[in-house]
């Protein structure tokens, strides 16, 4: 039998947001990840005006986003997107390795009001037939690491899932949930992941099979007892909630990884951009005398009106 001990692990409890808890379920082979977003998922769904349908749907996305990629070793960026033809065409989360988010969605604003008063699972009738797809991107020097599905389900776990039922390698589940809480109307967000882990070997007997096949059905229902408002509540540390649900059969938790809402771009890349271009074709792009470049995932404006064109094509 696990404690609440074990479950704390040697971290202190007071940060409960904006994190990534690994943690093991002792009983079986299975580990876990429990992500807590609350001013990060916050600041990323303000910074645009995003319909309450969307922003849920991107808020989802981006704990997707963050709980794969803490299943995986990598140094570089973790990019999950879904394509639809749907009235949300697209939506884009990415994480890196050092643990920043950013997340952004791309919608038909008109086909979206005439479709929201009517009925349906966020999937279908927001995103339409599309795909999931996710890609590790660890520079230059390697190859890509990318997976593809259909987008299959009511939601977006439930895409997550038909992934991993196409996936020899991967037994996993996922329980997420986004929303605004409490009287302020914050957004938070917030996903459990557990995985099965093969046998070493592969000589177990066969009531260890058995046995294991057991707990891990076990360990899939304890999950998924999980309530929204638990996975969300800022006031129940992450590893209470471990402890709360798996306390049974024995859970430990390990140190957490800080989480960020950080963008990756800068006056810099959109230069850079901008000089690769002939500058006949920048001058095409002016508005109101300058060209301007908004960036899709946190709306910093660039601005480049003819003395910074001149500086920038060293013509001053």
């Amino acid at each position: 039998m696990g404690s609440e001990a074990d479950a704390a692990g040697e971290d202190d409890q007071r940060d409960t947001d904006d994190l990534v808890q690994p943690f093991r379920i002792e009983s079986v082979s299975v580990r876990g990840r429990l992500a807590r977003l609350g001013p990060v998922v916050d600041e990323i769904l303000t910074r645009h005006d995003y319909p309450e349908d969307v922003a849920t749907l991107l808020g989802e996305t981006l704990v997707l986003a963050t709980l794969l990629s803490a299943a995986l070793k990598f140094e570089g960026v973790f990019n999950l997107q879904t394509r639809g033809d749907g009235p949300v065409s697209l939506m884009v989360a990415d994480v890196t390795s050092d643990g920043s988010l950013r997340a952004y969605a791309q919608f038909d604003e008109d086909r979206l009001a005439a479709l929201r008063a009517g009925p349906g699972h966020p999937v279908p009738r927001l995103l339409g037939a599309g795909y999931l797809a996710f890609t590790v991107d660890q520079g230059p020097d390697t190859e890509r690491y990318q997976g593809i599905v259909e987008l299959t389900g009511g939601t977006i776990a439930d895409c997550a899932h038909h992934y991993f039922r196409q996936s020899e390698q991967l037994d996993a589940a996922i329980n997420i949930v986004a929303g605004r809480t409490g009287d302020t109307g914050r957004w938070r967000a917030a996903g459990l992941m557990i995985q099965r882990l093969p046998e070493e070997g592969g000589t177990a007997e066969p009531q260890e099979i058995d046995s294991d096949e057991e707990g891990w059905r076990r360990a899939l229902i304890l999950m998924a007892s999980a309530r929204a408002d638990e996975l969300l509540d800022p006031d129940l540390s992450p590893r209470s909630l471990l402890f709360r649900l798996f306390h049974e059969e024995g859970v430990r938790a390990y140190r957490t990884r800080p989480l960020a809402a950080r963008c990756r771009c800068s006056a810099g890349k959109v230069e850079t951009t901008l000089a690769a271009m002939p500058r006949d074709e920048v001058e095409d792009l002016k508005e109101g005398g300058a060209v301007i470049v908004t960036c899709q995932f946190c709306n910093a404006t660039y601005r480049y009106d003819d003395a910074a064109l001149d500086r920038l094509y060293g013509e001053s």
